[in-house]
């Protein structure tokens, strides 16, 4: 069949697009913003992408039309497909027919850590001889790929309650009918579509009321949210899991070391395993544990699971050391939520101890950009010594009056070179310059990789850490531009 994909390079779309040429189809797309790494994957899968959205790429009309949801009314492809009565559907809708319908749904949902839980769970699957599919938002190391198809019986699904597509407001995930659930968190994004967070709370109960009874749902617990949608009704097994040693949850970590990269797994308060890994932070044992959990939902011991653990190679653009160099390490880090944005900053602080911390911001996502989340953001930051923002034109919000309670340790600029400029005058040895942006951020990270050094993504021994958090510095001075 020959099927055509307009908004291709996005990352769920791209990944579906690997997924059906694996299948045997004939896959060719169309998307405004064509760029690595999901045009390099494409690419090397030998699928045909052409820019913009012309109707006479759609001329002659595909088998099928598969339209993702960045797609609004207007769009020129979209207008011909609805004139000209083209045979479409959405992603989600194509994949659970073509993909998940026989098979075991891992799912992961939440308003963060989605992408790194997947990842781990994707890996901990296959360590133990399962060889899952997979579609996850970011390119997962340990497989050099956002998406997989294989034959095995288990897929391993990032499950967004972005909406589905122009023709279908509901959420993404609710196409997905997962045996296995993992809700992470439940909180405020994606204000363009979500009006409040009730309604965000009502589309999680859409997906609690989709899953069969023999299912599992996985969450933390004392979520406050996460507790009102399954007090609206849930018909399947919960378990409960926590980062400490606390009463209450099913599963639990305890004895972690000061920066969470050691820790045993209990369940019931019995030790099952110990684990070592590579990444660091309380949030990502977090989700290691939620990923463990599934597992075993599925007869993957918790043993096995943390022996796999100890092999994870993480996520692109999540908190990715891309360069060490001169004393200096860059990371680049995927920040769209101020609750992400302060567990990684703190996480970070943990590692380093007192080393300078410098974060530089550019609010991208359509929630940051309409200033949902302006009163949080400058307390997200309190871990960074020093703080850059990219002050973009499609903001709709305030900048520099909000964050100018961060004083003189926040400083705003109009474009990237402007942002080279600084960094390049304030930098010292032992820093650590953390990129936040949820795109591109105009080339920013290939810049500085240019100025600063080669790349060398190896982590060097970090300063020792302190037994307490490092609290903000600078005086209070109105935020500088």
């Amino acid at each position: 069949m020959r099927l055509h994909i307009l908004g291709i390079c996005g990352v769920f779309m791209g990944g579906l697009a690997q997924i059906a040429k694996r299948l045997g189809h004939t896959v060719s797309g169309s998307d405004e913003n064509i760029y690595p790494p999901m045009s390099e994957q494409l690419a090397a899968a030998g699928i045909d992408i052409m820019p913009g959205y012309a109707a006479r790429q759609l001329q002659p009309a595909p088998d099928q039309l598969i339209i993702g949801n960045a797609l609004t009314r207007g769009n020129p492809a979209l207008e011909y497909a609805l004139n000209e009565r083209l045979n479409y559907i959405s992603g989600p809708e194509w994949l659970y027919r073509e993909v998940l319908r026989h098979r075991h749904v891992l799912a992961v949902a939440g308003a963060h850590g989605k992408t790194t839980t997947s990842a781990i769970l994707a890996w901990i699957l296959e360590y133990a001889g399962r060889r899952p599919g997979f579609l996850i938002g970011g390119v997962a190391e340990n497989f050099g790929l956002s998406a997989r198809h294989t034959d095995s019986d288990y897929f391993v699904i990032e499950a967004d309650e972005y909406d589905t597509a122009f023709f279908d407001k509901r959420a993404k995930f609710i196409h997905y009918h997962p045996q296995t659930l993992i809700i992470n968190n439940i909180e405020f994004d994606h204000a363009d579509i979500f009006p409040d967070l009730a309604a965000i709370r009502r589309e999680f109960h859409h997906l609690v009321r989709t899953l069969p009874q023999r299912a599992r749902l996985i969450h933390p617990l004392g979520d406050a949210q996460i507790r009102r949608v399954l007090a609206a009704g849930c018909w399947s097994e919960t378990v409960s899991f926590k980062t400490d040693n606390a009463d209450g949850a099913d599963w639990s970590l305890a004895g972690a070391n000061h920066d969470y990269s050691q820790f045993v797994v209990k369940r019931g308060g019995v030790k099952l395993a110990e684990a070592k890994w590579p990444l660091f932070g309380r949030h990502n044992a977090h989700n290691a544990l939620a990923a463990i959990i599934a597992a075993d939902h599925i007869g993957i011991p918790a043993q096995e699971a943390c022996r796999a653990l100890a092999g994870f190679k993480s996520v692109k653009r999540r908190l990715e050391c891309v360069l060490a160099s001169g004393g200096i390490h860059l990371y680049d880090d995927f920040a769209h939520h101020p609750t992400a944005i302060a567990m990684t900053l703190g996480a970070l602080r943990r590692r380093v101890g007192g080393a300078r911390i410098i974060a530089v911001l550019e609010p991208r996502s359509n929630t940051m950009k309409m200033g949902a989340h302006a009163k949080t953001l400058p307390g997200s930051l309190s871990e960074a010594d020093r703080v850059l923002i990219r002050e973009r034109e499609d903001s709709a919000w305030d900048i520099a009056g909000n964050m100018g309670k961060m004083g003189a340790r926040c400083e705003l600029f109009q474009d990237i070179e402007a942002i080279v400029a600084r960094l390049l005058e304030m930098r010292q040895s032992g820093d650590h310059i953390v990129l936040m942006s949820n795109g591109g951020f105009g080339g920013l990270r290939e810049q500085l990789i240019e100025v600063l050094g080669p790349v060398n993504p190896i982590w060097t021994a970090p300063v020792r850490p302190q037994t307490a958090p490092i609290k903000a510095r600078g005086r209070l001075h109105g935020c500088r531009r």
